[in-house]
């Protein structure tokens, strides 16, 4: 018995193989399937997919065979790994001098015809062979046999790479998320911090107003009093906008059933807005199903940003909603100035704002509706309103539950 040479390029062959992390795993049927093929294009009661470590052949697939591994010495696929480019076709190893005294040939499971093509990684390095083998000799196997058994080995690979990719994706998905709770602590500390000395300082300069009124009034101090104050109600309101931005992309989602317009005027109803609203609904006394917080999300900042730009006493926001098997689409108008044309490529850019001076224009709103939309995979856009009536016309489509 001729004991198989060692390649060359052993080393990183080796490696290659144990960077795809398939060794001793649990059997696949995506591999089953394949080795089942093999079998039968090529008519031989038994056909593996074999990998080739430092010390053994071990299967990954092993249709009509109950082994599941062997030593190295005697795998007939680490003669075939020698000759990557090409088949290695044993008709009959009783008589060949290689193969003949092999135990694998003298006993079970007494492989006596042997075909393996090369499992080759594209950058060359054969890990192992999908290979047939029958219990009696054989002339060999026809054209198409050797064509369709290089195609299984090709899947074979394919199938290595997929996992690869899918398990590298999954570490980046972990890692992401890890990154993404650092982040969200991250904001509840950064709100914590900085907003307890924001409302110090805002305290402070009350107490200054009204304890020193007669003194500050009408003066330069009081416009420096108010200034410092207006400037830190911006502060204030940009830390919660980056914290409503940041848990956009963190909170768990969940769906729920809930009353569309009851829910919108229960959001304007228990709201801070210091601007009177009139909505006007069109098909939205229905229930849908989908993330209540994220709506509330969506609804809150578009009346945030209605309210931050209207130029009337009260404000008038028509809302409609149509649907189909697979979405809700919709339709967001205020009364408004508008938003200019060359604006509408920016304004969901985190920290893009039309008129930036504004106190309470962060930037964010808009932002934090776009992230959600994305979340879902869902869009949102602008439009003009009908008939050339001034205002905003935002359009926002949610897909719907996706319960497969």
């Amino acid at each position: 018995m001729h004991k198989p040479e060692i390649p060359q390029n052993e080393v990183i062959r080796s490696k290659a193989l144990k960077d795809y992390e398939i060794l001793d795993t649990l059997p696949e049927d995506e591999y089953d399937a394949l080795t089942k093929i093999a079998s039968q294009i090529c008519g031989t009661p038994i056909a593996l997919v074999s990998l080739i470590d430092d010390e053994r052949q071990w299967f990954k697939s092993h249709h009509g065979l109950d082994t599941r591994e062997t030593s190295r010495d005697l795998a007939f696929c680490a003669h075939a790994i020698n000759n990557p480019d090409e088949l290695l076709i044993i008709p009959d190893a009783t008589i060949d001098e290689r193969f003949y005294d092999n135990p694998l040939t003298v006993n079970d499971p007494h492989v006596i015809f042997y075909a393996g093509a090369p499992l080759n990684t594209k950058d060359g390095y054969p890990l192992g062979t999908l290979c047939v083998i029958d219990t009696k000799p054989r002339e060999g196997l026809t054209e198409n046999q050797k064509e369709s058994l290089k195609a299984l080995a090709n899947q074979v690979i394919s199938q290595f790479e997929l996992r690869k990719k899918n398990r590298l994706l999954e570490e980046i998905n972990e890692e992401i998320t890890k990154k993404n709770v650092q982040l969200n602590q991250f904001a509840h500390r950064l709100t914590h911090d900085l907003k307890v000395p924001i409302r110090g300082i805002n305290s402070l300069l009350c107490f200054i107003k009204e304890d020193h009124k007669a003194l500050i009034k009408d003066t330069e101090v009081e416009e420096w009093l108010d200034l410092i104050y207006s400037r830190n109600e911006y502060m204030d309101f940009l830390i919660n906008g980056i914290l409503e931005y940041t848990k956009v992309s963190n909170d768990k989602i969940e769906f729920e059933d809930f009353n569309v317009q009851n829910l919108i005027q229960h959001i304007l109803k228990n709201g801070t807005l210091d601007t009177p609203i009139q909505i006007h609904y069109t098909n939205c006394d229905i229930i849908v199903r989908h993330s209540k917080i994220s709506f509330i999300q969506i609804i809150q900042n578009l009346l945030s940003n209605t309210v931050k730009h209207t130029d009337k006493p009260i404000c008038n926001i028509w809302i409609s909603l149509t649907q189909d098997e697979s979405s809700f689409s919709f339709t967001y108008e205020d009364d408004g100035p508008g938003i200019p044309d060359k604006y509408w490529g920016k304004v969901f850019e985190l920290f893009e704002t039309v008129n930036p001076k504004s106190a309470k224009n962060s930037g964010i709103g808009l932002a934090t509706i776009k992230a959600i939309s994305d979340r879902f995979g869902g869009t949102i856009h602008l439009k003009h309103r009908e008939n050339n009536k001034s205002g905003v016309c935002f359009c926002f489509v949610l897909p719907k539950e996706n319960k497969s």
